[in-house]
């Protein structure tokens, strides 16, 4: 799960986040039952109770694995290099379907965190509050992009754009198309054929 190349690259990282990579790292190799404080001390190469003492409670556990799965995903669908509006429709098909195709093919795993921790959050209310505000984070950026493109309905063309982005990112992963991931050249042109049809009017 991208680990640090190194013993000591890791050592370096706080000790919060060193938690909470492992954590993340049990999620996509163990699934939720092998999320465990003891699990996470192991391989996180911390004393045992190390996590206990950052996240007393396995909600406090989950929502440490989700704070920093948002960091993660931030760095690399990079929100903040979204392209400039000012350079047309093909300077943002090429900025998403350059985040997109960074996402598929290097941190695949990040995706299994994430549906791991979705399906979590329909049981729990707490993580569920916490989960979807962690996700309002991604979308206003992209809400604030589509209105300065031209859209004119920006709200539901954010929720149209996501819905695609997100059933490319299961299909690619965990469904039908695993095998096949879509090229940069192919997901260049699916987010071309989306936005073209938004932003028409």
């Amino acid at each position: 799960m991208n680990r640090p190349d190194t013993p000591h690259a890791e050592a370096a990282l706080p000790r919060a986040d060193r938690i909470a990579d492992a954590a993340l790292t049990l999620l996509a190799e163990r699934g939720m039952r092998g999320l465990t404080h003891r699990a996470v001390d192991e391989t996180a190469g911390l004393p045992q109770g190390s996590t206990s003492n950052h996240a007393r409670t396995r909600l406090a556990l989950l929502e440490t694995a989700v704070r920093r799965l948002a960091v993660r995903e931030a760095q690399v669908l990079s929100v903040d290099e979204l392209p400039d509006p000012a350079g047309g429709l093909a300077s943002l098909v090429d900025g998403m379907a350059l985040a997109l195709h960074r996402y598929l093919d290097r941190h695949p795993q990040l995706l299994v965190c994430r549906y791991e921790l979705a399906l979590e959050a329909t049981r729990r209310p707490e993580l569920r509050a916490f989960f979807d505000e962690t996700g309002r984070q991604f979308r206003e950026p992209l809400t604030t992009l589509l209105r300065s493109a031209g859209s004119h309905s920006p709200e539901r063309h954010t929720l149209s754009l996501v819905a695609w982005t997100e059933g490319i990112m299961f299909s690619c992963v965990a469904g039908a198309f695993h095998t096949t991931p879509l090229t940069l050249p192919e997901l260049r042109e699916g987010y071309g054929e989306l936005l073209r049809g938004m932003l028409a009017a």
